[in-house]
């Protein structure tokens, strides 16, 4: 054989065993990249959710502490449920949309 031939083909034999390496750890790997690509992408999601929950517990917390005394708790309860002591009526005048 022709010594530029051999030289071919071990050249090719080295490319495609890097080929197939990078094959094994890019697709057929526990950890590859696609599936860190799609964890990262969750994690981000996540973390926005965090976020938000986080807020809402904030502002929850803050409506919490205004409950504490009577006064609060009775004008929460007429606003948010539309409740009314006894005999007393209740006039809801609603503004028309133009």
């Amino acid at each position: 054989m022709d010594f530029q031939k051999i030289l071919k083909i071990k050249g090719l034999k080295y490319w495609v065993a890097v080929g197939a390496f990078l094959l094994v750890i890019f697709f057929f790997e526990q950890n590859n990249v696609i599936d860190v690509f799609r964890l990262h992408r969750q994690v981000s999601q996540l973390d926005d959710s965090i976020a938000s929950l986080q807020k809402a517990n904030t502002e929850d917390s803050i409506k919490n502490a205004n409950l504490d005394n009577l006064e609060s708790l009775e004008r929460y309860g007429r606003e948010k449920y539309w409740m009314k002591r006894e005999n007393e009526d209740i006039f809801v005048i609603k503004e028309s949309e133009r």
